[in-house]
């Protein structure tokens, strides 16, 4: 395939997606370290592609490793406990020096727009302010943490009122008091906060390494919300910042956001690939399971065409009209996955009560290695057991391999119930088979 074709085709393939995201609220996170590096402006030009494409993008910051810095410079230790620093009268200085000269930074690349740059055009507005109240996280284990803070209200009012204004909304690991105190914060804090405050779509964690399985160090691509639980209590080795995005997309997903993502910030482009392909290169947490075979309902019509599609122009499949599938949807099951349908096939009774036709058994050319037409067949298998379904049906040209490697029989088109054998297509020359439930 040509580089043309190849683009083409990603394009198509990304337009769900786009029209997916747009108008939806995503909470990004990066540390302080992402601000340091040579290609962050890469990140930064991602960041103005999804603003241009329409998402309402909250930017939430962090700030460790420029108060170490300062505090380094001196002659000073950072001072931390349970891995959250302790923030004494002097360290908080630095504090407001670093959050200061880190919004400023990036305020100063979202505001580019050199023609000829990624940016060219973008004329993106950024609003910062004081949309976190805080409160002193105060003494644990006996340590004081004077002026580190915790969370204690988002103002979510605020923060919509700039989106839809069309800003992008920066925030910085800072809180305030009532009383006008400053307190240092945790930036994974601050952004689940105000990702579950907003009921953002997404919460966007951008870290310094893969997440990756304790048992084959390979990427984790999806996680539950009890999976992480169990990953977290089962695993005390896991790299600490890991952990702490870890718990901050099981905390936000718990408390109404959709879904939440760890991306290797490292990869360049990786956010766009997270949130444009089909698979993703990160790991994708979520209170419920990523991919779901479910009953289809009216809104899944466009999925099934758009699946099914390429298997009629091949004559794999017999054509069927936007209108037959509405009249018989409720015939019809599906995987969803992430918002798509990759699979889908339809359970029809006869009128004898005691047999069904499957039909229309399709999974995406993207998808077929991962045994998902077993877990359709599987599916089927269990509803004809529950509505006492004694013997399945199924004709097919192309197929039929499969369906006797699962079990099922040639027999002879008279061998076929009402209504099968008077709808039969003899140009279409289908090989009919059985299975007794």
């Amino acid at each position: 395939m040509d580089h043309q074709s190849t683009f083409v085709n990603w394009f198509r393939n990304s337009s769900p997606y786009i029209h997916a995201h747009r108008n939806r609220t995503f909470v990004i996170f990066f540390g302080g370290n992402a601000v340091t590096e040579r290609d962050f402006d890469n990140l930064i030009h991602d960041f103005a592609l999804l603003k241009s494409l329409g998402v309402r993008l909250v930017l939430v910051h962090g700030i460790r490793p420029q108060i170490d810095e300062q505090v380094t410079e001196h002659g000073n230790t950072p001072q931390f406990h349970h891995h959250l620093r302790i923030t004494d009268a002097t360290t908080l200085q630095y504090v407001k020096q670093a959050a200061g000269l880190v919004r400023v930074e990036i305020e100063a690349l979202l505001s580019m727009g050199v023609s000829g740059s990624p940016m060219a055009g973008a004329k993106i507005r950024v609003a910062s302010g004081n949309f976190v109240t805080a409160k002193p996280l105060g003494i644990l284990d006996g340590i004081d943490y004077c002026h580190t803070g915790k969370v204690r209200r988002i103002d979510a009012q605020a923060i919509h009122q700039q989106l839809d204004q069309q800003n992008v909304v920066l925030i910085s690991p800072i809180g305030y008091s009532p009383s006008g105190e400053v307190f240092n914060l945790s930036a994974e804090e601050v952004a689940t906060e105000v990702a579950i405050a907003l009921q953002a779509e997404k919460l966007i964690l951008l870290t310094e390494q893969n997440c990756v399985s304790p048992d084959d160090n390979q990427p984790i691509q999806q996680l539950t919300t009890a999976q992480v639980s169990a990953l977290l209590q089962d695993t005390p080795t896991l790299p600490d910042e890991v952990a702490r995005s870890l718990r901050a997309a099981m905390q936000s997903c718990l408390k109404g956001v959709q879904r939440s993502h760890l991306i290797n910030r490292h990869v360049d482009g990786a956010l766009l690939l997270e949130l444009f392909t089909r698979d993703g290169i990160g790991t994708l947490v979520s209170s419920t399971a990523f991919e779901t075979i479910r009953q289809a309902t009216l809104d899944d019509i466009g999925g099934i065409m758009e699946l099914i599609k390429p298997l009629e122009l091949q004559g794999i499949l017999v054509k069927r009209s936007r209108e037959k599938l509405e009249m018989e949807i409720g015939d019809y099951i599906v995987i969803e996955r992430d918002g798509l349908i990759i699979g889908c096939t339809a359970f029809h009774l006869m009128n004898d009560g005691s047999s069904a036709e499957i039909a229309c058994l399709a999974v995406h050319a993207d998808y077929q290695k991962g045994a998902r037409g077993n877990s359709l067949l599987e599916y089927l298998g269990n509803k004809a057991k529950t509505e006492h379904i004694q013997r399945l049906f199924v004709r097919s040209t192309q197929t039929v391999h499969w369906f006797v490697e699962r079990g099922f029989t040639p027999c002879e088109i008279d061998d076929l119930p009402e209504p099968m054998k008077s709808a039969y297509n003899y140009q279409r020359n289908s090989k009919v088979l059985y299975k007794d439930v």
